[in-house]
Parts: structure tokens; C-alpha cells; sequence
């Protein structure tokens, strides 16, 4: 074979037998690194196996998911991880019909289509509000690049916890774009312009601009946080003391800020890993009987955040 310079035809072999060594992984970002720790995952899992591994990117555009998952499964895909659980009626019956082990990640549902690995938005949003309230803020928004159903489920969280505190203000929600039906992306912006430091900035200043201000914020994610950190430093705001900032996701950036900034921890190797076991096990035979995997989130708190001034840096 390497004498002749032989490659095998991925494309005949498919046509020649059931499926093809391919594990197709469909993200919706390849730019935000909470995508590329999936995709780390991802990769580690198929190492020293016979699959690789095929990405797909959608651009957070529901009906380009739709298509992708299409083509993946024209191409007779081993397995099929696609992220999140909120696809378009024809891409659900597509993976319910697809003849092949599928791992939804990034989020929970109890009606997967196969099986789904990830985390509650909604309890990690509850448990970064209650932490708020805690440290003595009673005056919390919420901010958001655009209410996707995880970026909503963070709110409803953080708003249950405020308003079971009796402190929930509408006027402190704030987003670039709000929930909608069809694709998610802004039309003219990617998604890197849709969550930047800038927008952050801009963000925390309109709320503190509106009637009573705000004493601390939630960002739906680190780059929003960062720029109401830069924003909170321009204005000579002191952090924590006049207001408090927490990130989600705690990407490596927020721990190298001054002060360090608390964020909400999410597992994202460890479900592009687990997303690659379960479907090894289900082409083996021998697959778990769990098929709502929680893998759970973490407050991970910092100096942002801390009143008493014990906070990590």
C-alpha cells in the first residue's frame, strides 16, 4: 500500500458498508474558546481509536444547522455530536431518524434525542445571583451579547434568585439583541463583534444610567465581563466595593485581571470528552443507561465579587 501510494476512498468505503470512521461535531462557534476546550474534548477522546473526527460550524444560524446536519448524515457519520438541544423541527427528526449514536452537549432537556451531556443555564444563572446577593448587592442586571435559549436560561436563573430575594428589576436586563425565533446571529455582525469587550462597556454604562443605576452585573459570558471591568476602571468605579462584575464560563482571561474576576466554571472538555465515550460505547453495544448526563457548573468566586475582601485574585 505505501509502495503504490494507496488511500483509502472514505466516500466507497461508506457506500460499501453501514457507516463511515467519521464522528461529525457540529458547534456553533470556532472562534470562542469555550467551543475549542469542547473541541479539545472532542479530539482527546478519538486519539489512539480508528475515528476522526469532522467539524461542522453553524455561526449560531439555526436553519445552517439544519443544513449541516444534512450533509453529516449523507456522509454516513459513525456518531453525531451536535451542540445545544433547541434545533429546528426538521433538524430534530433528522437526528431522531439518523441510524447512529447522538450526544446533544452544552445544555439539558429531558427529552433528548438520544442522549445530551452538559448543564443547567437556568441553576448556573440561580446560583451566580444568590452569590450576588450574598456579598450584599441589591441592585443586579443582567447583560447579554443576545437572548439565546442558554443566554435566557441564565437569566431566568438569576432572576428567580433576585426575585425570590424581592430585589428583580426588568429595567436591568440588557442585551444587544433580544430572544427571537429562527437564526440566533445579529445580521451584519459575527458573532466575536456580538460579544466584545466594547459592547460590554457600552452596556454597563446604560445601566448605570438608568434610574437608580445598578451595583453589580452578570455578564452572559467573560468578554462582556471584561469590558465592564475596563468600562468600571474608566469611570473610577471601585470593584467590588461600588460595583460587583461576574463573567460566566471562567476563561483563562478572567483570572489574569486585576481585580480577578468571578465567573461561572462550565465543563466544556470534560463534555466534548464524555461526548466521545458515549458514543464508543454505544458502537461497541454497551452503552450507559443515563441519557440526561448533568455535569454541573460552578461559582468560581474572585475579588470582583468580594465585599469582605478575602476574595482569590
Amino acid at each position: 500500500m505505501t509502495d503504490l501510494g494507496y488511500r483509502p476512498n472514505l466516500s466507497a468505503r461508506a457506500l460499501a458498508s453501514t457507516r463511515t470512521d467519521v464522528i461529525a461535531v457540529l458547534v456553533p462557534s470556532l472562534a470562542m474558546h469555550i467551543f475549542t476546550d469542547v473541541l479539545r474534548g472532542i479530539y482527546d477522546g478519538v486519539e489512539e481509536t480508528r475515528f476522526q473526527v469532522q467539524i461542522g460550524n453553524s455561526h449560531y444560524s439555526r436553519s445552517q444547522e439544519e443544513r449541516l446536519i444534512a450533509d453529516f448524515l449523507r456522509q454516513k457519520p459513525a456518531g453525531l455530536v451536535v451542540s445545544g438541544v433547541d434545533q429546528t423541527d426538521a433538524a430534530r427528526d433528522m437526528l431522531a431518524q439518523a441510524g447512529c449514536p447522538v450526544v446533544q452537549i452544552m445544555d439539558l432537556t429531558e427529552d433528548p434525542v438520544d442522549r445530551v451531556i452538559g448543564f443547567s443555564h437556568e441553576a448556573a444563572g440561580y446560583a451566580m445571583g444568590r452569590h450576588l446577593i450574598e456579598q450584599g448587592y441589591r441592585r443586579i442586571g443582567y447583560m447579554a451579547g443576545w437572548m439565546n435559549k442558554r443566554s435566557s436560561g441564565r437569566m431566568l436563573g438569576c432572576r428567580r434568585a433576585l426575585e425570590e430575594a424581592g430585589i428583580f428589576d426588568e429595567s436591568l436586563v440588557t442585551s444587544i439583541v433580544p430572544e427571537r425565533g429562527g437564526d440566533e446571529r445579529r445580521p451584519g455582525r459575527s458573532l466575536g463583534e456580538a460579544t466584545s469587550a466594547l459592547d460590554g462597556r457600552t452596556m454597563l454604562r446604560q445601566l448605570l444610567d438608568r434610574p437608580g443605576g445598578c451595583d453589580a452585573v452578570f455578564c452572559n459570558n467573560d468578554v462582556l465581563a471584561l469590558g465592564a471591568l475596563f468600562e468600571s476602571m474608566a469611570m473610577g468605579l471601585r470593584v467590588p466595593d461600588d460595583l460587583g462584575i461576574a463573567g460566566f464560563n471562567d476563561s483563562d482571561m478572567v483570572i489574569a485581571t486585576e481585580p480577578g474576576l468571578t465567573s461561572l466554571r462550565t465543563p466544556r472538555y470534560e463534555i466534548g470528552r464524555r461526548a466521545v465515550s458515549e458514543i464508543l460505547a454505544e458502537l461497541d453495544g454497551t452503552p450507559a443507561s443515563e441519557r440526561v448526563i448533568d455535569l454541573g457548573s460552578e461559582v468560581i468566586a474572585r475579588a470582583s465579587t468580594d465585599r469582605s475582601g478575602a476574595g482569590a485574585g
